[in-house]
């Protein structure tokens, strides 16, 4: 038995030994979207030998100890870098790190433009004294629990977008010493918990009445281009610096009403003790003060020239057309009570679709009612890759000129490529200049500019974006545009109000099957084929007759080398890197982008409840029940679509969005079913004012 027991407790040992480090390496495993997101960063800072346990590849930084990080479990919560010397860019992935609350590469010598993406869920941001240029990120607009933001000491330019509305947390602010410029945005008045701000040393100009009511403690302006007058409740501030600026010399105008005065006790019996004569002068200037401000403002709405770049924007950009749904949501619903009783679900097999030639439908002019008709479709073979290139080479000086120097006011979108932005001529044209970032093309991994312009300038299809222009100047990268108007299908689904959303069913079934055709296109007409990558509805814009025209064709390059966009709810699940992408995975995303015309929900709320924030998850088991069908459809159609053609749609995506790749049907065979929706249904129109019949 000795033998035995001394053979036996050592395997004990042993084993326990083997668990404890398997136990601790499960615990150490950094997630791997934390770990890819750090290889990027680590790459583009040119991988410094100062990072302790940094790699460009793999690696495990909270089991390792990378220099600067700190782990809560194998979720990356801090990134302090600050004072390293680092050099390059921080990378195109930070919006993977949705765990880091606090970011720090302060004091370093980082160059280019602030990435379009922080991590999302950070409270504490510093990025000051290094050499950004460009603008503030917008997306910082959607960081809600963000406290503390330093982006001061830098090369910061332009104006200031109206990005401050949703940071009620947000404590202290730093923009100083940059060249910011333009007034201060309004959205400043909701930053209701903000006690430092320090905007010295730029170029800002107007009023800082925005400021009045915030609970400021610490407040510096100086060395600005301010006019008018301090408001009386910011002179009460502990520490405050006003200097270096363009005050107005005479008297201030009265205080707003309700606004509390910074008149101490002493002023106050001083004021009581004024003089008949004191107090009538004093009335006087009031009254000449209000006369001089009368006078300004009717010369004002007499003159027609915009006195303001961002007021032009907001002008301009007013949709002119009417809604679609007057007619629509008029019409009494009781038509659609027969239907209901009558319909029954039609699904359609994974394999059952028959391939046939694909046909194409022209767009119909929305303004009247018009039934589909055979004739109304054409053969897409007619629709090839065109082989010539017709785009025109644009100077940088003339598109900073158009778009204002690539002014926040004229900012369209951004997003993981570049900004967006509209740039309006003097003849009155108007395009857009989408800039992409400087930081795909560095450390030589970008691709050649000049073919990839060559490959997008050959799509030719009624319903993709066309590409008319591009600019290749000082190492900035620009595709220029055809301009809609409306924006994106994303804006009309989920950020614009009810009047200004005309997307009635036959619509959405409409841009559906349009943006259907341009997938099908790139997959199947182009040789070679192109995929997509990033299919969306913000990547969907309509134009004046709400047809869709699919963007970011071509850009496939860009979105292998970046992931921001994986987790976003499009992403198929096979797509767990930016490589994996397919036809099959445009397909999953393109059936993303029905659900959300179906339902009007965003493919990832995190305002819902747990069950419901995956828009697929929530949806799909729903799809072939009736009951639960009619219960998930946009409540904004207020009840008024065909239950047949809902049950077919959705049907369509229940195929397009399964889990396995291989069962997903191609392109052409989801353009056939869409079109089969349509033809399966009465064409008589009969019923007046009641475009539903045709579905």
């Amino acid at each position: 038995m000795v033998p035995y027991i001394q053979f036996r407790g050592p395997c004990i040992v042993l084993s326990l030994i083997v668990f404890t480090i398997t136990i601790t390496l499960v615990h150490s495993k950094t997630d791997s979207s934390d770990v890819s997101a750090l290889n990027v960063m680590y790459s583009s800072l040119n991988s410094p030998s100062q990072l302790d346990g940094w790699k460009s590849s793999g690696g495990d930084p909270c089991g390792s100890s990378w220099k600067g990080i700190k782990c809560s479990g194998s979720s990356v919560t801090e990134i302090k870098l600050s004072g390293l010397g680092l050099t390059g860019s921080m990378g195109y992935q930070l919006s993977s790190l949705t765990s880091v609350s606090s970011f720090d590469l302060s004091k370093n010598n980082l160059k280019g433009d602030i990435p379009y993406q922080l991590p999302p869920n950070a409270t504490n941001i510093d990025l000051s004294n290094n050499d950004f240029t460009g603008n503030v990120p917008y997306s910082i607009s959607q960081m809600k629990g963000l406290k503390y933001l330093n982006l001061g000491h830098n090369q910061l330019n332009g104006q200031l977008s109206d990005m401050f509305g949703q940071l009620p947390k947000l404590s202290q602010l730093d923009l100083s010493f940059n060249t910011l410029s333009g007034n201060l945005p309004q959205s400043f008045k909701s930053l209701t918990s903000l006690n430092t701000l320090y905007l010295q040393n730029n170029q800002f100009t107007g009023k800082i009445n925005v400021l009045a009511s915030l609970p400021l403690d610490n407040l510096n302006v100086a060395n600005n281009q301010f006019t008018g007058w301090v408001p009386n409740s910011l002179k009460d501030i502990k520490n405050i610096e006003t200097g270096g600026n363009s005050w107005s010399s005479g008297p201030a105008p009265p205080s707003p009403p309700g606004q509390r005065s910074s008149h101490t006790g002493t002023e106050s019996k001083k004021k009581s003790g004024l003089s008949g004569a004191a107090i009538a002068g004093i009335v006087v200037a009031v009254l000449v003060v209000l006369a001089i401000i009368i006078i300004a403002v009717v010369s004002r709405r007499s003159s027609s020239s915009p006195s303001h770049l961002l007021d032009e924007e907001k002008l301009s950009q007013r949709r002119p057309f009417t809604p679609l749904a007057s007619q629509e949501l008029s019409s009494d619903s009781k038509n659609y009570k027969e239907l209901k009783s009558s319909d029954s679900l039609s699904s359609i097999p994974v394999k059952g679709l028959q391939t046939s030639p694909s046909i194409d439908i022209k767009p119909l002019p929305l303004d009247h009612l018009k039934s589909f008709d055979d004739n109304e479709f054409v053969n897409h073979t007619s629709i090839k890759r065109s082989s010539s290139i017709s785009v025109t080479s644009c100077s940088l000086a003339d598109l900073q000129a158009a778009t204002g120097n690539f002014a926040t006011g004229r900012l369209l979108a951004e997003g993981s490529i570049g900004r967006v932005y509209r740039a309006k001529y003097a003849d009155g044209k108007v395009l857009a200049v989408k800039k992409i970032d400087s930081s795909l093309f560095q450390g030589g991994q970008g691709a050649d500019f000049t073919e990839i312009i060559a490959n997008i300038s050959k799509l030719r299809h009624p319903n993709i974006a066309e590409l008319v222009g591009y600019c290749s100047e000082q190492g900035q990268n620009m595709l220029v545009y055809e301009y809609f108007r409306n924006g994106s299908l994303h804006e009309f689904l989920h950020l614009s109000d009810e009047f200004s959303r005309p997307l009635t069913w036959n619509t959405r079934v409409l841009i559906a099957l349009g943006t259907a055709r341009a997938v099908e296109y790139l997959h199947e007409v182009c040789c070679p084929s192109s995929i997509h990558k990033n299919i969306k509805s913000a990547n969907i814009l309509l134009d004046n007759e709400l047809n869709p025209r699919l963007s970011d064709c071509g850009m496939g390059i860009f979105h292998q080398r970046t992931s921001q966009n994986l987790g976003n709810g499009y992403n198929a699940p096979e797509c767990t890197k930016s490589s994996a992408f397919t036809m099959k995975s445009d397909i999953y995303s393109f059936g993303v982008v029905m659900l959300e015309l179906l339902t009007g929900r965003m493919p990832f709320d995190s305002s819902k409840p747990r069950l419901e924030q995956s828009l697929v998850r929530w949806a799909t088991p729903q799809l072939h029940d009736i009951d639960a069908l009619g219960k998930m459809v946009d409540p904004a159609l207020r009840g008024l679509y065909p239950p047949k053609s809902v049950s077919r749609f959705a049907d369509v995506i229940a195929l397009c969005v399964q889990l396995e790749p291989e069962f997903r049907p191609p392109m052409s065979e989801v353009v056939e079913a869409l079109v089969r929706l349509v033809q399966r249904s009465d064409l008589s129109g009969s019923r007046r004012g009641d475009d539903y019949d045709y579905y």
